[in-house]
């Protein structure tokens, strides 16, 4: 009997956010394998360094040891500020692969709890330099349109009703849904989720899936 062929995979880098590790992306992780990607969950210092600093110095160097298949594409799904590291990278880098992208409650125009946040010494000990660079002023608002497909998710449950007074309209605790969106974004969803578990719950995987296979997330009727 001739020798099977395997089928070439398609990867999938995953970025946490802002004092996470790799850990909060790991039933993702999983489940992402189950459906036949080969999945590279990136564990990066996101409260030790600005974040052009994580871009090219935890994020760049990753991507430049990452051997692909021929054939196949590198995708992206990140979670809150994993979204803005590769922004910051894909601003200064291109990628001959790159597949799709999926941002899971990315603050895309920064966001206003940090607005307030950022005058107390204890957000700013605690979140370090790229915490202090994710206002409404700050870095994620100067780092242009959309790159390439990309999908962009939502939350728009809060345990936070303090937090969620500073923002405008629906969120998720940490980024309201206007922040959340992108220009040239190809496709946008809002989930009944809060941020910080957002991207454990089975009906967001199924949709982080169904974009990186097709482009589009499956819109409720």
């Amino acid at each position: 009997m001739p020798a099977v062929t395997p089928t070439p995979r398609d990867t999938v880098v995953l970025l946490h956010g802002l004092g996470r590790t790799a850990w909060s992306l790991k039933r993702l992780e999983w489940s992402l394998r189950d459906a036949g990607y080969h999945v590279v969950n990136l564990n990066y210092p996101s409260q030790e360094l600005p974040i052009e600093r994580l871009a090219e110095e935890k994020l760049a160097p990753l991507l430049r040891t990452l051997w692909l298949e021929p054939g196949t594409k590198v995708h992206f799904v990140t979670h809150s500020m994993g979204g803005i590291v590769l922004r910051c990278y894909l601003q200064k880098h291109s990628l001959s692969q790159l597949g799709r992208i999926v941002m899971i409650a990315p603050p895309n125009a920064g966001s206003e709890v940090t607005d307030h946040l950022l005058k107390t010494w204890a957000y700013r000990t605690v979140n370090g330099p790229a915490g202090q660079q994710l206002g409404t002023d700050g870095l994620p608002t100067r780092l242009g349109p959309a790159p390439g497909e990309t999908g962009v998710i939502a939350g728009t449950y809060s345990f936070n009703p303090l937090f969620s007074s500073w923002m405008p309209g629906p969120n998720d605790g940490k980024v309201s849904v206007a922040s959340a969106q992108l220009e040239g974004m190809t496709d946008f969803l809002t989930v009944p989720y809060s941020h910080t578990w957002l991207m454990w719950r089975a009906p967001v995987i199924q949709q982080i899936i169904g974009f990186l296979r097709t482009g589009r997330f499956s819109h409720p009727a």
